[in-house]
């Protein structure tokens, strides 16, 4: 009798995964000047020895202005590259979890407030403040300062950007890359109608609204072609007129042919005026939606929180892999518990392996 298929592994181009759960990039706002610190050790080196698939690191912005606070990481200098080294140098002895991390760049929903301060838009000027770009001058809300449109020679500092981040990942040795392009920042800010009012090539028809964001993706699988280069998008806006399912699957198409060796489909973030239909696995149909219509691996996430649940996304042929933020910052163990739910193993460190319940005596499998 077959296991789990949650405890199948995966493979991500030419990268093993030991299992399809996969911990999705999650911002800490607590970097300094774009540097990683202790926080991010202890957090990202916890969930290291999680047991899950695959370790994603937050949004990490490939200039200053594409921070979404002043406290977001970055990769975009030596110093930023050496912080990020240090984390990846603390955890690479204790885990062999393969570590991807997210390049982004938040467009004109830069420039805010830590959301425990309320998150709000700060305007330049104010203080952990800046001028924010996007592809056209038109803010996220009412009341926000305006972002500033990108000619022609800021497209292309951005996307030499991207490249120039994705070499000094390829440096520090990760694993894979995801393309940032959800949730309502700079990518996705091209690909809908709503943010992207450009009557240049880069703006107006599907083609043009895709080209911004492909040309991203084109320099930062050159520049890093050892290992998988994925996306993670908005499969809709949840917003009459604006980005959609159809949409996406013509954007996951063009990636696919360009090397794409994933798409993490999540959904929103786009505009205030959503309307958002939330409950458990509420994002799935989007993933099975791109999923019918593409043959690279798809990641499901939002509101999976339950072991079967999860054992149902993947079983059914719905998505590849799913992917797990807020559900385990709360339970760190959550790959651990699914395990032993479903009659799996998963790898745990040798320090923790006398914690194994009697009741599920061949949980662990050791690293190595």
């Amino acid at each position: 009798m077959s296991g789990p298929k949650l405890f199948e592994p995966i493979r991500l181009g030419g990268l093993s995964l030991d299992n399809r759960i996969v911990v999705a990039p999650m911002c800490q706002y607590s970097a300094v000047d774009g540097c990683m610190t202790d926080w991010h050790l202890i957090h990202l080196g916890g969930l290291a020895l999680s047991g899950a698939g695959l370790l994603t690191i937050e949004a990490t912005s490939v200039l200053p202005e594409g921070r979404i606070t002043y406290a977001d990481v970055g990769l975009w200098d030596d110093a930023t590259e050496a912080a990020l080294r240090r984390t990846i140098e603390g955890i690479r002895p204790w885990s062999d979890m393969p570590i991807a991390l997210q390049l982004a760049h938040a467009g004109r929903k830069a420039s805010t407030d830590l959301p425990w301060k309320g998150g709000r838009h700060l305007p330049p000027g104010s203080p952990n403040a800046w001028q924010t770009v996007a592809p056209s001058a038109v803010p996220f809300a009412e009341g926000d300062h305006a972002p500033q449109a990108l000619d022609i020679d800021g497209l292309r500092r951005v996307r030499d950007a991207f490249a120039a981040a994705a070499r000094r990942a390829a440096r520090l040795g990760l694993d894979a890359i995801q393309v940032h392009g959800a949730h309502g920042y700079l990518l996705h800010q091209f690909l809908s109608p709503l943010s992207n009012r450009r009557d240049d090539a880069y703006g107006g028809s599907l083609e043009n609204r895709l080209r911004f964001p492909l040309e991203v993706f084109d320099a930062v699988r050159e520049a890093f072609p050892d290992g998988p280069v994925t996306i993670r998008v908005s499969g809709t806006d949840w917003v009459p007129g604006g980005w959609d399912v159809e949409q996406t699957i013509a954007l996951a198409k063009a990636l696919e042919s360009r090397g794409c060796d994933a798409i993490h489909v999540s959904s929103g973030g786009l505009s205030p005026q959503q309307q958002i239909p939330v409950h458990p696995s509420y994002q799935v149909p989007l993933a099975r939606a791109v999923k019918a219509e593409t043959t690279m691996p798809v990641v499901a996430v939002g509101l999976i929180t339950g072991f079967e649940q999860a054992e149902a996304i993947v079983a059914t042929g719905d998505a590849d892999m799913i992917a797990l933020a807020r559900t385990i910052l709360y339970d760190p163990r959550w790959p651990w518990h699914a395990a032993a739910h479903l009659g799996a193993q998963v790898k745990a460190p040798d320090q923790y392996l006398r914690c194994q319940p009697r009741v599920h005596k061949d949980l662990f499998k050791t690293r190595g």
